[in-house]
């Protein structure tokens, strides 16, 4: 039977202090109850019948266990209201009638769970953490407008899934104030605005979600374990509502993949805000759908590419050196070695060089080493590189926008006329039924029909399963492409070959994500190419990227087609400011692929040159035999490091639409770049002080004397 009041009076009067802080005394009941197993080890080792003692090992952890429990949750001296601490004497006590107290508080071996049989969970309560509102200024006596509840219904009964992954029952209960009739919720705040419907405002610091307009709220805990699931193991929204649901175990309630997606982006909604200063002014439709909050986020940090927050002043000992001047004269017999990577062997009667660009000086000018006392400056070196992480787009080849309908679309809004004329380009004709997409002409039909047998049912999975059998195969075409390819053999269209027949019977993708980041690895930027990776593209890539940081660019930036875009550059545009600023240099892996006779290649691009004219790229450093060895001084290779990591998102991206792409890849690069900058701070690699008073040339010694 349970305990009544009364007889939690005389448990109190009979086995705690007076003194005891009211705190303490219940946290130490608590720990009682907990310790009833033990009792019951104890009580079973007496019934023993050589049993001699009374007290049992088990009874000596009780007592110690009690002793602890007086002293926990605050200080021993804190917690008596006489300063004097009395534990040791009082879990004594308790020790002694223990088996009476158990039995006035009604614990029986029937007792399940003794703590929660006495101390039930209440049911737990959403609110607005808020107490006044927001928007309207001081009334009387100069106080806010406090908040009412508000009169539309009473308190709505929800689930919740708490910090500790359980199904919960809890009661919502919605704020409003009475003048402006905005409403608080737990983790928005809704209001009226003229001329337009309810807009929204989030609450960054909310401790609970909504997921579903239905009642479903999730502690933002949960929020941060899908955030290590995606960092660590790649964990997509399914992935990570199965473990949760095979981790609870409820048979009444379950998180839904829609409702993991939601959280998703409920949770990096404030993420990306907070992290990108965006947060005072941000709104969007009240109780929007997930899209419509994606898509409104994607427009503030960042739509088809963006900036990484904070990015840009980024700097550590990894990505940041002090500015290092030419001593002596330039070895020019050595402008193509590379330090750490053995030459090849080259027969100069072989070589016919191509010639730099007219307009594009034969000599470099030389940096004289400022005087002492004056600023040397610094230098940072960036990394860029192409990823094939792709979403669909219009059929269309020169069209850039997305699809409307992204599970079986073709085209984009701007082209949706297109559904109702021929699929072969350029026939022009009308189609000949409504779910057709060919007209009548017969060799139309009949190369569809072909192409459709073809493709209805190709996956991801095979196309990469084709590949690697025409790599092992060793295919003639193979040879000719810098990558792994899928030749697709169509019959002839007229004169026309299959593979040159030009059609909308499927929606095409983006060429490649772009990426570039510091030598450190944090994330600067990314953006689209929707084509190809043309330098004109990549070119107009980093141009947006710094256009608002022009202080801000890097002194070399790292491409594995750095010549060609040097090259472009140069001859677009020969004042262009990227040639006075920055140095475009081919990283190691992909410089020693690249022709020995291309002088611009060689001379500008080199990475690491061995001849000294490059002294921002190279170390001299001594091994434990005091010998002098010529290193890299930047990791030109963190592009390929990122694509890596990057790898394990291919199969969600390619079928996700561009509002959900963005967001992710926003994410993706925001965690990533957290990943880098705590690395950064483990490893004690931040610049110092040290660093920044060599860069402006100033002496502490000579200021100190």
């Amino acid at each position: 039977m349970a305990a009544s009041v009364q007889q939690l009076i005389w448990i109190l009067e009979l086995f705690f202090p007076p003194e005891l802080a009211v705190q303490q005394a219940l946290y130490v009941l608590t720990v009682l109850l907990s310790l009833y197993p033990l009792l019951r080890l104890h009580l079973n080792q007496l019934n023993e019948a050589r049993r001699q003692a009374p007290r049992t090992g088990w009874m000596g952890s009780i007592q110690v266990l009690l002793k602890q429990a007086f002293h926990e949750e605050a200080n021993n001296v804190e917690a008596w209201t006489t300063g004097i601490d009395m534990a040791e004497e009082y879990s004594d006590y308790i020790c002694r009638d223990l088996d009476r107290l158990y039995t006035l508080l009604g614990v029986t071996d029937d007792t399940k769970d003794p703590a929660s049989f006495l101390f039930r969970h209440p049911r737990p309560i959403l609110a607005t953490s808020r107490l006044n509102c927001k928007y309207c200024p001081p009334g009387d006596r100069n106080l806010l407008p406090s908040l009412r509840r508000r009169r539309k219904g009473k308190a709505q009964r929800v689930w919740m899934l708490t910090a500790t992954m359980q199904w919960v029952s809890a009661d919502l209960l919605v704020g409003q104030c009475g003048t402006c009739k905005a409403d608080y919720y737990p983790d928005t705040i809704t209001k009226k605005v003229p001329g337009r419907k309810r807009t929204q405002e989030l609450e960054y610091d909310a401790e609970y979600l909504r997921v579903s307009k239905h009642g479903v709220w999730v502690h933002r805990k949960i929020a941060l374990s899908q955030e290590n699931a995606l960092h660590r193991f790649h964990s997509g929204w399914s992935n990570f509502a199965d473990w949760v649901n095979d981790t609870t175990n409820d048979i009444n309630m379950s998180l839904t993949y829609r409702q993991s997606q939601r959280l998703f982006i409920e949770h990096f909604s404030r993420r990306l805000l907070v992290a990108h200063g965006k947060t005072v002014g941000f709104s969007c439709e009240a109780h929007a759908r997930m899209q419509v909050l994606a898509a409104k986020v994607r427009e503030v940090v960042g739509k088809n590419g963006g900036i990484i927050a904070g990015a840009m002043r980024h700097g550590c000992m990894d990505c940041t050196h002090v500015k290092r001047y030419r001593e002596g004269e330039v070895n020019v017999g050595d402008a193509a070695g590379v330090v750490g990577s053995e030459p090849g062997p080259i027969d100069p009667a072989l070589i016919q060089e191509e010639p730099l660009p007219a307009n594009m000086p034969h000599v470099l000018p030389r940096q004289e080493k400022p005087a002492p006392g004056q600023p040397c400056g610094y230098t940072r070196l960036s990394v860029m590189d192409g990823k094939s992480l792709k979403h669909h787009k219009c059929a269309l080849d020169d069209c850039e926008g997305p699809l409307v309908n992204f599970k079986n679309g073709r085209f984009c809004e701007a082209h949706l006329d297109y559904r109702s004329i021929c699929g072969i380009i350029p026939c022009g004709r009308p189609i000949v039924s409504a779910d057709a997409v060919t007209c009548d002409d017969p060799t139309h039909i009949a190369w569809h029909k072909q192409y459709e047998d073809r493709f209805h049912r190709l996956s991801f999975p095979g196309v990469q399963r084709v590949i690697r059998r025409q790599m092992a195969a060793g295919d003639d075409h193979s040879h000719q492409l810098r990558g792994p390819s899928l030749q697709v053999q169509l019959q002839a269209l007229g004169d026309t070959p299959g593979e040159k027949v030009v059609h909308t019977f499927k929606a095409k993708s983006i060429y490649c994500l772009q990426t570039i980041q510091w030598a450190c690895g944090v994330p600067i930027a990314w953006g689209k190419c929707y084509r190809s990776e043309s330098t004109p593209q990549v070119l107009s890539f980093i141009s947006k990227v710094w256009a608002d940081y022009p202080e801000l660019r890097p002194s070399f930036v790292v491409y594995d087609k750095a010549c060609d875009l040097l090259r472009h550059i140069v001859t677009q545009d020969a004042t262009d400011l990227w040639l006075t600023s920055t140095k475009f240099i081919v990283d190691a892996w992909h410089y020693i692929g690249h022709q020995a006779t291309d002088v611009l290649c060689r001379t500008r691009c080199n990475p690491a040159p061995t001849d000294g004219s490059q002294p921002d790229l190279v170390l001299t450093e001594l091994d434990d035999h005091g010998n002098s060895h010529q290193t890299r001084a930047f990791n030109t290779e963190t592009a390929e490091q990122l694509n890596s990591w990057l790898n394990g998102f291919e199969s969600q991206l390619r079928q996700m639409t561009d509002i959900n792409y963005d967001f992710y890849i926003h994410v993706l690069m925001l965690l990533y770049g957290e990943k880098v900058e705590k690395r950064v701070i483990a490893k004690n690699r931040q610049l110092t002080q040290e660093f920044w008073d060599e860069v402006n040339g100033i002496d502490r010694m000579e200021m100190d004397e």
